[in-house]
């Protein structure tokens, strides 16, 4: 039986015209966020800030993790138009700080690091004074696409490792966890690009385990970690194990600070492109 999800979790609906606004931009652009495809709680207060994490290269994706609500399906061709779209959208919002996130798109050869690069320079030539943040695949590790990242100088790397070791093969059957610890440690290693990961809470690891991933994250150089709450988006994704209470995020962030994790955003309802902009 699904736990009941705690009052401290639960966000208002807000529904403004500056979200309104946003929704329309998204919409007349032919734009996907992640907001809105997986469900993200925390979507309108984003919204009322003019703001939205993109979503690029699709609606589906080719892997099939166990928390994620995005589906896996085999996805459409690239759309040629997409980053021009997006850099229109940041300017149309005005965004000083960008978000751009993807499905994972293993079809491609190189895992869809060109089509974030174009994304990149699209929004650099619309509005130059913007910073922006990716949160990408793991590329399969392929170092020649992490190349094609670095070359595209976005002012943040992310990349969620997700959950912890023991955990990670039942909520990410087609991924690796030291591939994923080593692509941040690659970007850190052959760019002064600043580094990014997060990780869910709730899907049955230990606070032992949350430690060990802490300290491997902090060993590849990783400049900013987040932690939030997992919240099952369906009965067909993996159960809640536990809610952590507000007691237990302010215990970690103690345990971030104590591993020497100098920038870190640790809260129940935290996801890793909260707040973004505050956190560079």
């Amino acid at each position: 039986m699904p736990q009941r999800l705690p009052e401290y979790l639960k966000r208002p609906i807000i529904n403004t015209e500056t979200t309104k606004n946003v929704r329309n931009i998204l919409k007349n652009r032919c734009l996907n966020t992640v907001c809105e495809n997986a469900r993200c709680p925390n979507k309108n207060e984003c919204y009322t800030k003019n703001t939205a994490t993109f979503l690029i290269m699709g609606n589906v994706c080719t892997r099939n993790c166990r928390y994620c609500n995005i589906s896996a399906a085999k996805p459409e061709p690239l759309d040629e138009n997409e980053p021009l779209h997006i850099a229109q959208a940041v300017k149309d919002l005005g965004l000083k700080y960008a978000v751009i996130t993807s499905v994972t798109r293993d079809d491609l050869p190189d895992g869809g690091a060109e089509h974030f690069k174009k994304c990149i320079i699209k929004i650099r030539e619309l509005s130059p004074g913007t910073k922006i943040e990716i949160l990408t695949p793991d590329f399969k590790g392929n170092a020649n696409a992490l190349n094609t990242i670095i070359f595209s100088e976005p002012d943040v790397f992310n990349h969620n490792i997700e959950t912890v070791r023991a955990v990670f093969k039942t909520a990410r059957p087609q991924g690796d966890y030291d591939t994923s610890l080593n692509v941040l440690k690659y970007i850190k290693a052959n760019s002064k690009i600043t580094t990014k990961s997060g990780l869910m809470v709730g899907l049955g690891e230990t606070f032992g385990q949350i430690e060990e991933t802490l300290v491997d994250l902090k060993n590849c150089g990783c400049d900013i970690v987040t932690i939030g709450q997992y919240i099952q988006p369906s009965k067909e994704h993996l159960e809640v194990s536990k809610f952590y209470t507000p007691e237990e995020f302010e215990d970690l962030q103690k345990l971030a600070e104590k591993i020497g994790i100098k920038h870190y955003q640790i809260n129940p309802l935290v996801r890793s492109s909260y707040r973004a902009a505050e956190m560079v």
